[in-house]
């Protein structure tokens, strides 16, 4: 497989499906020999950015990590993909500007829907005053304005989703 350096970036919010499907796409580009490297927000929190909490802050200094790495590895011809809520719009933005070919994924689903599939209750608990910070409830989740693609996990199929986001790269020409 030939490709370019470029980010994939999916947001949203807690639960929409950002790992799930970011997962799917990383391991279609492994198996086609792609130079690929994926960044989940959770796992980034454990590592890149331990000690950060969820002041706006933090989260901003955590997505400007995540794209001084996703800046590093597209610009060395590797594929970064991201799945981090990434709440703020104009630091996501702030990550575009210094990414060359930078894709923005959004993975919407309303919030009605993330809290009947949230088998460990933080929505509901989120929505009851229980947990404080918790983005989309009590702290703000800004939608990107103009992302490249937008999945809506509630309507989708995964292979539908996915196959949204391969039709776009291939639009973009990213890779053949």
């Amino acid at each position: 497989m030939k490709h370019k350096g470029f980010t994939l970036w999916f947001t949203g919010l807690s639960g929409a499906g950002k790992s799930t499907l970011s997962e799917r796409v990383f391991e279609k580009l492994k198996l086609v020999g792609a130079k690929v490297e994926l960044l989940d927000g959770d796992e980034v929190r454990t590592h890149l950015s331990k000690g950060l909490g969820f002041s706006k802050e933090d989260r901003d200094a955590n997505v400007h990590r995540l794209g001084f790495v996703c800046q590093l590895l597209s610009r060395n011809g590797v594929i970064a993909i991201v799945a981090a809520i990434s709440p703020y719009r104009e630091t996501r933005d702030e990550v575009r500007a210094k990414i060359e070919n930078f894709v923005e994924i959004y993975v919407h689903c309303p919030i009605e829907v993330l809290a009947e599939r949230d088998v460990k209750g933080l929505y509901k608990r989120a929505l009851a005053g229980e947990i404080a910070h918790f983005t989309g409830i009590s702290d703000p989740y800004e939608p990107p304005t103009s992302p490249e693609i937008i999945v809506d996990s509630s309507l989708e199929t995964l292979e539908q989703s996915e196959a949204r986001v391969w039709a776009k790269l291939k639009e973009l020409e990213l890779y053949s």
